[in-house]
């Protein structure tokens, strides 16, 4: 009877055990879905973001070609030339042409500043951007007059020391996100004398608070100049800001004084110093190094003659440049090779000393040895484990400590130790997107590593919920490049259809995706979230632009001539912002169709410019000869017919 109990008790002891592997297997290929689908839209995101960074990068390839043309560009627009390329430095006086004149009215309730700055400033500041105050502009160009007075006599290169009984924490990119800001300093304590910071850069851009962000780091600054210190990143550039959102955060919170602002912030970061050394032996800069990097030259640069890594030095035709006596706007080069004009000295790098710059700018490790473009981003290089050893025993230096790259934990090392990414924005791309992260460094100890999540109702959701917004977000950016690449999508997509029975492969229709969009995306795990696919295994590819379509503002518009403008908004916008000098929002017929021979030109646009002119001509809506430029290009967006599709769930629980 006994033994009778004992078998029964272990057949059911067996099949708990079983149940409970069966639920254990389930859940963890659940988890591994969930982490998938997860990677999956990372992948999204950052293809994305480093496709529109290459986007810019090729920006400075069309004002070289416009510089090259200045000649050209100046019989359609006289001035063109020296907005583009003149330095607007000259036009900066003094800080009473800028600050004297702007009053402070007994009205403001925001914070005050009380020059020289101290510690209780640094704790205004923080309390009135709590309570979503804003600084007065006169208090903004004080702080920026102030410290531009202070980077003026710092290095290239910070070099600061530690102790066992005092560490340094290095942070990398914001990005505007205040949240994460004031959290870094309620979990790690205020910049202090006894507590240093370094920030690498990319302070500013995609986040709302890009300003709040700035005018703290910069006080604090101005408190602790020998404990807070600032690098430039690549977003630390006017040229970065009008793609990116800083520019038009300033002039929307600064609308009477924002030009004033954006002019002395220019000069600004071009004084900031490009990197840090901590105890001789970590170099901190924002991107990476190339297999050429030269420390000593970088050192001893005028870093100040980097405007823009968008503005490289150009040799322009000598012909031009052999009459002294040239008006105003006009360019001549130096027996140097450098660009000089209107009697002032160069505003720029030498060729080789700008690109030292945008290695550290802009370059990202990888695990492939050697040195080669980034093509990506379209700008500095990937460099391999040799590169980084290479470089580091040359210069006596035992590791780097880099950001400019959004990691899923904040936080990723490399080269065998010797290179640590650092990203201190969290929910970057998305709620729940990735961590943010600082390190603790002191003299003779391993880095320590600090995460953190900014968190919020949605954050506190199950991991799917908060998975699958994140999923859906990246989806709906994928589908907005996809439409507007129709065109040449459907091409390579008909090429492959022999039979014209509007089906391809999926292999077929992924290798189309890749080699029109170049996004690098497993487009075969994706296909199941972008397209409809039969019982055998081929893509219905019209499906590809199902539920969103490009806004036409006028029937009768060319489609290709609306995904070349919605393909191009960006650029062109930018390139607007710079010709319309006075931010007037507004630009002539003339100025416009100089542009847009120009850039056609450039990029081999094929679109006949008697289609943009008649498309110009119905946006002149008061027929006055100009238009509002960035109204014209608002017009071209992309429409989602669905937001929220209840039939998406069943394809959602496909993908899983």
């Amino acid at each position: 009877m006994g033994c009778s109990s004992s078998s029964t008790g272990n057949k059911k002891s067996e099949k708990v055990l079983k149940a409970t592997l069966v639920i254990q297997n389930w859940y963890r290929g659940y988890r591994a879905r969930l982490k998938a689908r997860q990677h999956y839209a990372l992948a999204i995101f950052q293809s994305i973001e480093y496709a529109d960074e290459h986007g810019q990068m090729q920006l400075s390839n069309f004002f070289t070609f416009m510089l090259e043309n200045c000649s050209r560009a100046r019989k359609e627009d006289p001035e063109l030339v020296s907005r583009l390329f003149e330095s607007t430095f000259q036009d900066i006086k003094d800080r009473q042409e800028y600050v004297g004149l702007i009053d402070v009215p007994d009205s403001y309730e925001g914070p005050r500043l009380e020059f020289p700055l101290t510690f209780t400033d640094i704790n205004h500041l923080l309390e009135a951007f709590k309570q979503q105050q804003i600084l007065h502009a006169h208090y903004v160009l004080e702080v920026l007059f102030e410290t531009r007075k202070l980077l003026k006599h710092m290095p290239n290169f910070t070099h600061v020391k530690t102790s066992p009984s005092k560490e340094i924490t290095v942070c990398g990119d914001l990005h505007g996100k205040l949240d994460d800001l004031f959290l870094i300093f309620y979990k790690n304590g205020l910049p202090s004398g006894n507590n240093p910071y370094v920030f690498n850069g990319d302070f500013v851009d995609r986040g709302s608070n890009s300003v709040e962000v700035l005018m703290i780091l910069l006080v604090s600054f101005l408190v602790y100049p020998n404990d807070l210190h600032l690098n430039r990143g690549n977003h630390e550039d006017f040229m970065m800001n009008m793609r990116y959102g800083f520019t038009r955060e300033i002039l929307f919170k600064y609308k009477l004084h924002g030009k004033k602002i954006l002019q002395i912030l220019e000069e600004v970061y071009t004084l900031l110093p490009i990197g840090t050394i901590i105890d001789n032996e970590i170099l901190v800069i924002h991107g990476g190094i190339s297999e050429s990097t030269d420390l000593n030259l970088l050192h001893r640069l005028e870093r100040s003659k980097m405007r823009s890594v968008l503005m490289p030095p150009v040799s322009i035709n000598r012909g031009h440049a052999t009459d002294s006596k040239k008006s105003k706007g006009d360019i001549t080069v130096t027996s140097s090779g450098k660009v000089k004009s209107n009697g002032f000295p160069s505003q720029q790098l030498s060729k080789h000393e700008w690109e030292q710059v945008v290695d550290i700018l802009w370059s990202d490790p990888r695990g492939r040895k050697g040195c080669y473009p980034n093509t990506s981003r379209g700008g500095g290089c990937y460099f391999g484990p040799d590169v980084t050893s290479k470089i580091l025993n040359k210069y006596q230096l035992k590791m780097l400590i880099r950001s400019h790259e959004c990691k899923h934990d904040g936080y990723e090392i490399c080269h065998d130790g010797k290179v640590i990414t650092i990203f201190s924005a969290s929910n970057y791309y998305e709620e729940g997107s990735n961590r943010g992260a600082y390190i603790r460094l002191s003299y003779g100890m391993n880095p320590r590593f600090f995460q953190y999540r900014v968190t919020s109702s949605t954050c506190m959701s199950p991991l799917h919920q908060r998975v699958h917004a994140m999923e859906t977000s990246a989806i709906r950016i994928l589908k907005e490049r996809i439409i507007s690449r129709k065109t040449d999508l459907m091409h390579a997509f008909q090429l492959r259809d022999h039979s014209r029975s509007g089906k391809i492969s999926i292999a077929q229709w992924a290798f189309s995706m890749e080699s029109i969009l170049g996004l690098n995306l497993p487009w075969r795990s994706l296909s199941l979230r972008l397209v409809n696919i039969d019982t055998n295994g081929n893509v219905d590819y019209m499906s590809s632009f199902q539920d969103v379509h490009i806004e036409k503002p006028v029937k009768e518009v060319q489609s290709t001539l609306i995904e070349t403008l919605y393909r191009y908004r960006s650029d062109l916008q930018i390139i607007f912002n710079v010709i319309d000098s006075d931010h007037s929002g507004l630009i002539s017929m003339e100025e416009f169709r100089a542009m847009w021979k120009l850039f056609r030109t450039h990029y081999s646009v094929d679109i006949d410019d008697s289609q943009v002119d008649e498309l110009a001509n119905i946006m002149d809506l008061n027929k006055d000869g100009s238009i509002d430029f960035n109204e014209f290009l608002k017009a071209f967006h992309v429409v989602h017919k669905y937001e929220k599709l209840n039939t998406s769930n069943a394809k959602f629980a496909n993908y899983k």
